[in-house]
């Protein structure tokens, strides 16, 4: 089982991006021109989460935007957070890694306050989101070429 934490330092969100890059540039064919953005500059009102496995390597990573960052993208609501970039190697697929990083997304947003999470699922994930209880609406849209879905969850606890 990965061990799932909060990056800390330059050396942890680098090995976050290759991961990124490795799922999204490589096997989904983003371009690498919008996979990073502002919000991954340090200072930036984010939280990057990193899983790595036994060995040390990085398996996993996912992304929390709060306060003015997640207000733009979710509507101007201070207490809803925006969980984004979530990527599993292929190889940790399955093993329960991506399940640790959004309940690990989902600790840090209800650290800062936050009272929902919101999201931008690929179509095709649908299903993994459903059974953590978020929730999709709105219509399909298109974003770095590959279908997506708004979800949500409210946070308890």
């Amino acid at each position: 089982m990965a061990l799932v934490r909060v990056a800390e330092g330059p050396a942890d969100r680098q090995a976050c991006f290759a991961v990124r890059r490795e799922v999204f540039v490589t096997e989904q064919g983003v371009s690498i021109d919008i996979e990073y953005d502002a919000f991954d500059e340090p200072g930036a009102d984010t939280v990057h989460v990193l899983a790595v496995d036994e060995e040390g390597t990085a398996v996993g990573t996912g992304r929390l935007l709060h306060g003015p960052a997640a207000a733009a993208r979710t509507g101007g609501d201070l207490a809803v957070g925006s969980l984004g970039r979530l990527a599993v190697l292929r190889t940790a697929r399955g093993l329960g890694v991506g399940v640790a990083l959004v309940r690990a997304v989902e600790e840090a947003a209800r650290d800062r306050g936050l009272k929902v999470v919101d999201l931008h699922a690929q179509s095709h994930a649908l299903g993994f989101y459903e059974r953590l209880g978020y929730a999709a609406y709105g219509e399909e849209m298109t974003e770095a070429g590959i279908a997506h879905r708004s979800m949500r969850r409210e946070l308890h606890g």
